[in-house]
């Protein structure tokens, strides 16, 4: 077990927390500032500085680089796990993200035609940095705390936190520099966050973190273990892997319909909505910023609910479930938006509808995201954690391709409508039955956590034993 330094708390947590909270608000505020301009740069004509593309490559490549993002973690999990170690994947994965973000910001003019080959190896080590620094990263906040911990769960929600203001800040920033200096500018001001970042890690990790993350996980559990040879997985160690597998896939339900938001839900805002408000037309895209805001305002309430419940708490499975409602109840608010506001081409709906269909896809991502984070921290046996973190965003990936294939059935003109009516009936009614079944196994997952959380808590030490010589037996 690492040894977690003594360093006082703050806000009830260890002060390694807000450390890991800084760096990862960092990193993305570089992520999403640098997303937030590009499709918008390889579109621009080039006398304007891009590449200009046409809106499907843009948005061509832009879906295959997002993927990639959620793919390379399962390599960087496990590279850290077995070669380097948490604390030195996160370091060099933000150095790569850094080159990558000044290699786009590399001016044109001093390129000499590789403009396009440059900008391939920019995104590359985007996603290279990507694959080493996420899981890594998330992992780590779970080491801060003793298996029991009940404030992990409200730790991964202020973390959860943090990435959000970081998602809010870097497009503003990088947008903002991207359009009064120049599309590389914004790419430089994306770089500029992601080595503040990396300089919080290498200059405080050692006094907040202590030896957290310094030993590749499979090397710690080896010394840890009694033969100090690498031990097979345990029947206890199988079965909490089998709750990870089935959260995951349960979460690909989830962010299928959530990231509906930069899609479908970004085209009906600009076409299907009344954004005018006191004489001013809001921009669809500002809409896209609802997630963050709404995150930020309500992370800390929900981590507190989650404190005062206590011993009421909900167990992992069932605040999954909750998810599934919440992301139901989004759909079923643009289901009634269309009902009751009529048909036709021109159909202009309240932006109301479109903020209360983001404030029950937040609620749910507050649900589901900080505590699959969580889970699998707690879940997963030592040597794999940062594998099983990545098979955690494998399936993200996997809901972001699905979600662009549901999307792209919406269609133009009136027939949209039409068209988007059944994809949020459907949407909703899959989220629904998801959060049913989910609900339902929760008492088996629970029970294969094996005293992760819930009533499980209290299995004493000899019922476990039994159940591992009851397995052995049966062999």
């Amino acid at each position: 077990m690492s040894s977690i330094p003594k360093t006082g708390d703050f806000l009830g947590h260890p002060k390694g927390l807000f450390l890991l909270f800084g760096t990862e608000m960092w990193e993305r505020f570089g992520y999403y500032g640098m997303r937030a301009i590009l499709v918008l740069y390889l579109v621009a004509i080039t006398q304007e500085g891009g590449f200009g593309w046409s809106n499907a490559d843009a948005l061509s490549l832009y879906g295959t680089f997002t993927m990639a993002v959620y793919i390379t973690p399962l390599f960087g999990g496990w590279l850290a796990d077995n070669v380097i170690g948490q604390r030195k994947a996160i370091i060099f994965g933000g150095l790569l993200m850094a080159a990558g973000h000044f290699t786009m910001g590399i001016p044109h003019a001093m390129l000499g035609g590789q403009e396009e080959n440059v900008f391939y190896i920019g995104l590359a080590l985007l996603c290279l940095g990507n694959g080493l620094f996420k899981p890594n990263i998330s992992t780590m906040v779970g080491d801060l705390y003793q298996e029991g911990d009940q404030r992990r769960d409200g730790a991964f929600t202020i973390f959860y936190m943090g990435i959000n203001i970081g998602g809010a800040l870097g497009p503003l920033v990088a947008g903002f520099v991207a359009s009064s200096m120049g599309w590389q500018y914004g790419f430089i001001a994306a770089g500029i966050g992601m080595v503040i970042s990396v300089a919080m890690q290498m200059a405080l990790s050692n006094k907040y973190l202590g030896d957290i993350g310094v030993l590749p996980a499979a090397k710690l559990a080896q010394q840890q273990s009694t033969s100090g040879t690498k031990e097979p997985l345990t029947k206890v160690e199988m079965d909490r892997i089998k709750v990870i597998f089935t959260m995951s896939v349960f979460s690909i339900i989830f962010w299928m319909g959530f990231e509906q938001a930069g899609g479908l839900m970004n085209l009906f805002a600009n076409d299907y909505t009344n954004r005018v408000l006191m004489g001013f037309e809001i921009p669809a895209s500002w809409f896209q910023s609802l997630n963050s805001l709404f995150i930020i305002i309500f992370a800390p309430m929900v981590a507190v609910v989650w404190l005062k419940l206590d011993k009421r708490e909900p167990n992992s499975p069932v605040k999954f479930a909750i998810a599934l409602v919440f992301l139901a109840l989004g759909f079923l608010t643009m289901v009634l938006a269309l009902a009751t506001q009529g048909q036709g081409e021109h159909l202009q709906i309240s932006m109301m509808w479109l903020v209360l269909f983001y404030l029950f896809h937040t609620l749910g991502e507050l649900c589901l995201s900080p505590i699959g984070l969580s889970m699998v921290s707690k879940l997963a046996p030592l040597r794999l954690a940062s594998l099983l973190m990545g098979i955690w965003f494998l399936c993200t990936a996997i809901a972001n391709k699905i979600a662009g294939f549901v999307g792209s059935y919406l269609g133009e003109g009136e027939e949209a409508l039409g068209n988007a009516m059944g994809i949020f009936i459907g949407l909703g009614a899959t989220a629904l039955i998801s959060a049913v079944a989910m609900y339902l196994l929760s008492d088996r997952l629970v029970i294969w956590m094996h005293g992760a959380e819930g009533p499980q808590e209290i299995k004493s030490e000899e019922h476990i034993l039994a159940e591992e010589l009851e397995v052995t037996a049966s062999r």
